[in-house]
Parts: structure tokens; sequence; C-alpha cells
């Protein structure tokens, strides 16, 4: 039986509805709970707080939020995560998420709510990464001793 990639799907039907893999976009979404919808990505440049859907190479999908727009590419990051991705290009970009279902209600990235949780989480990411770390540091030297 021949799989259909995400490319192709989003190709045949404009957008997915898909349930995510991981722990890289807590709070937002809790894999085995959640799902995201996202359409397929036109000619257009996203934008800064957008969550997109892109081709890892050589064979990996990743669903991560814009953090910043550049002239030729993104630098992107999960909600969960503590190291950005450089150099994403529009090319490496299927799809851009659209609306999700959180803990059973579906939002629209249009959503108030929505929309303030990612400027937040998005703005005070500096600060979020440095208590990620620094807890990382205090489990280490708490388990060598």
């Amino acid at each position: 039986m021949n799989k259909i990639t995400y490319e192709e799907y989003l190709e045949q039907h404009g957008e997915m509805t898909y349930s995510n893999v991981g722990i890289s976009m807590l709070p937002l979404l809790k894999q085995g709970r959640d799902l995201f919808t996202v359409r397929q990505k036109g000619t257009e440049r996203c934008q800064k707080y957008d969550v997109v859907l892109y081709r890892r190479p050589p064979s990996s999908y990743v669903l991560h939020r814009i953090i910043q727009v550049r002239k030729d590419d993104y630098v992107i990051l999960g909600d969960n995560c503590i190291n950005k991705e450089y150099g994403i290009r529009d090319s490496d970009i299927i799809g851009i998420m659209v609306s999700y279902v959180h803990n059973g209600k579906k939002r629209t990235v249009n959503n108030y709510g929505y929309r303030l949780y990612s400027w937040l989480w998005v703005n005070f990411s500096p600060v979020r990464i440095c208590w990620q770390k620094l807890k990382n540091r205090l489990s280490r030297l708490k388990h060598e001793n």
C-alpha cells in the first residue's frame, strides 16, 4: 500500500486535521488528546506567531511556531522547546495551523485567547528558555550528588 505524504494530502484536500506526536507544543497541544488543523501554504509569507507544519530533512515533519520573520527565512521554536531552529524557508513549510482542539474545545487562531497566548509565549520565550535551562542544570547537579 502506498503512503500518501502530507504534501500530497494537502494538495488534494487543501487542509488536514491531525494529532500531534511528542511534547514540543505543550501546553497548547497534548499528544493523544488534542488535534490541529493546517491549511496548505500558498505563496504568501508566514507571519510571526504562526504555527507551521514544515519538512525537516530527510523525512520528518515538525509543527512549531514562528518567532521571527527574516528576509529569506524564519526562526522557529516549539512552545515547549529551548532550542531555536534557524533557516526554515517558505519552501520547507507545507501548512499553517488555522484551528486546534484543546481539551475538547475547538478554537481558531483568530480567537482572542489564543492570540494573547501566542504573544505572551513568544515574547517571554527568553525568560522561559533561561528558566528551563536553569532547571535542567539544577536537575543534573542534583543527580550527580
